[in-house]
């Protein structure tokens, strides 16, 4: 088995994460139903509730601050025990005096999931936290509360990039939190694959991440790293967006080195094409949109047969890590005929080829760049196509060795290529907003093209996080940080030349 662990990390990845995980469960299937192509192994782990049952939840850690958890208990309905009627004698022999917030109540959507009727359509308004759409239960384990800082405090925002960092360095200290949160979960796993890392780079929770990254490479040097990094795309005043920027090159700085794939993510995206309505001030609208182009994108990792995903990200010298997330809706029709065509071949296919001719540079969804990519020069792509198949025909599968493809694409200087398209579509939910998309949609199911992409387009990006860096971060910093970006800029810039390009002189 080749396990995926999941960590969470603030707000804006639990919204995010949220719609990943009903997804995931949405494929699940039951007896009597066709086999899904999807290994939930990769995923779920196996468990035994608390009345000895067997339960299958997520694997994955849930970081929050105080006040962020909504109605989400540590103990649900799989797992919760009954309370010690008759507490033993403390220390403490005098009267005790409780406190107690009063509860959040439970949201519409989440009492018809407990009892099995109709879901209520959502809205901005009804969504009040992530937990509300929530379709899944979790493992007690997986819940860990902040109690350091609480949700959108006035007094003490939780902003400021070192923020994050020293609260991690306090918390491990006294914790150790790999050994407390991660390892419980990684000795489970047959064969643990990857780390998936949901977190946002612009704010404090970029200095936590960051620490974060830095032990788990430590700990699992040889296991994938892959990180989504979430900024927040609506118009703030010019202060405020200067400190996110100064945040955004820290995380860039500390963590795409580190990581496998480290993927920027603005949310919502400067530009919707008209097919696409999204309210901007609810984070349930824009991660909704986000998880159609990053649920497909990661697709392959969990499909039978096993695919190796993180080889394709490696492109030539696997030292460009920052990639592009882009994705565009297929109208139904254009992709009816090949949906229907698909039925009777093989579900699953991963495609290699050594020329450009394929590389997709134009996307209706572009959640990496505000600017066009006209004028950049694509390094590496990895495109999933779900729900149609490619129309053109002249490919080359994958059979040759990667290695040898990778030489040719250096000895041509060509893109490094791959394509993986499968006929499962993707599901809209009750738990997704209904009006979003305004195509019509059979079955309610998207057919999607995604892409991972690494460009020249990324060079310019670090540029100006060079320039804010070397204007506002303090002297001790500034000439570690403004260097050290700077070579990771190189790496993506027309006309570099790797070291391991010479291997063979």
């Amino acid at each position: 088995m080749h396990e995926i662990l999941t960590l969470q990390l603030g707000q804006r990845a639990n919204y995010l994460a949220t719609h990943f995980w009903n997804l995931q469960e949405s494929y699940f299937t039951y007896n009597g139903q066709e086999e899904s192509p999807v290994d939930h192994d990769v995923h779920f782990r196996p468990g035994i509730g608390a009345d000895g049952s067997e339960t299958y939840t997520p694997r994955t850690l849930i970081y929050d601050l105080k006040g962020a958890f909504g109605t989400l208990r540590k103990n649900n309905a799989l797992y919760e025990l009954a309370e010690d009627l008759a507490p033993g004698q403390g220390l403490w022999d005098g009267k005790e005096i409780r406190q107690e917030l009063v509860p959040i109540p439970l949201s519409d959507y989440q009492k018809s999931l407990d009892a099995g009727s109709p879901a209520p359509q959502l809205s901005s308004e009804t969504v009040r936290f992530w937990s509300d759409y929530n379709r899944v239960f979790y493992h007690p384990r997986s819940i860990v509360q902040l109690n350091d800082y609480e949700l959108n405090s006035a007094i003490m925002p939780f902003e400021d990039w070192n923020l994050g960092e020293d609260l991690f360095n306090e918390l491990d200290k006294e914790h150790d939190l790999l050994d407390r949160d991660v390892r419980p979960f990684a000795e489970e796993c047959d064969q643990l694959r990857a780390l998936q890392i949901f977190t946002s780079s612009d704010d404090a929770w970029g200095g936590f991440t960051a620490r974060y990254v830095d032990r788990l490479v430590d700990e699992y040097g040889k296991k994938a790293v892959l990180l989504w990094a979430i900024e927040d795309g609506r118009r703030i005043h010019q202060t405020a967006k200067l400190k996110r920027e100064t945040n955004k090159a820290r995380s860039v700085y500390s963590m795409s080195p580190e990581a496998t794939m480290y993927t920027p993510i603005i949310d919502p995206p400067s530009r919707l094409p008209s097919t696409i309505r999204v309210d901007n001030n609810s984070e349930w609208y824009t991660s909704a949109l986000t998880s159609i182009a990053m649920e497909s994108i990661t697709l392959p990792t969990r499909l039978r047969p096993y695919q190796n995903f993180e080889s394709l990200l490696a492109g030539d010298d696997s030292t460009r890590r920052i990639f592009e997330l882009q994705a565009s809706i297929v109208p139904p029709a254009k992709d009816h005929r090949n949906v229907q065509r698909q039925a009777s071949k093989q579900p699953n296919k991963v495609e290699s080829c050594k020329s450009g001719s394929m590389v997709r540079t134009e996307f209706d969804l572009d959640f990496t760049y505000d600017s066009g990519s006209n004028k950049s020069h694509v390094l590496n792509q990895v495109q999933v196509l779900r729900g149609l198949e490619p129309d053109d025909k002249e490919e080359e599968l994958a059979e040759a060795d990667l290695g040898f493809v990778r030489k040719m694409r250096v000895y041509k200087s060509e893109p490094m290529f791959h394509r993986f398209h499968t006929p499962l579509q993707y599901p809209l939910l009750d738990s997704f907003p209904s009006d979003m998309i305004t195509l019509s949609m059979p079955e309610n199911k998207l057919s999607i093209i995604s892409a991972l992409t690494t460009s020249t387009r990324t060079a310019e990006k670090i540029k100006n996080l060079e320039s804010v860096a070397g204007r506002l971060i303090t002297v001790d910093e500034r000439e570690n940080l403004v260097n050290g970006l700077g070579e990771i800029r190189e790496s993506y810039e027309t006309g570099w030349i790797s070291d391991s390009d010479f291997d063979d002189d």
